[in-house]
């Protein structure tokens, strides 16, 4: 009985918890490996990208996805006061 009143609180107690809102990523370039699969879109340049692929076989390629006008929107990180 202890139990589930301590896990219902903690329930209910995560649901009123204010969380942050998700920010999509919004990089210019992917890299795609060839073993294993996998697809990484979080890459700010084409050297960055070149950097991560490089010795596993995989190749970087434009974000189809990619719109340069988002971003002033993805938050830096930096908050000002």
């Amino acid at each position: 009985m202890r139990t589930s009143l301590a896990v219902a609180i903690a329930i209910l107690v995560m649901l009123l918890m204010e969380m942050d809102g998700a920010v999509a990523q919004n990089y210019a370039w992917c890299a795609e490996a060839i073993k294993g699969g996998g697809r990484n879109c979080g890459f700010v340049s084409w050297e960055q990208c070149m950097a991560t692929v490089s010795g596993n076989g995989g190749y970087c390629e434009q974000n189809p996805m990619y719109r340069p006008e988002l971003e002033s929107a993805v938050p830096s990180g930096k908050r000002r006061r």
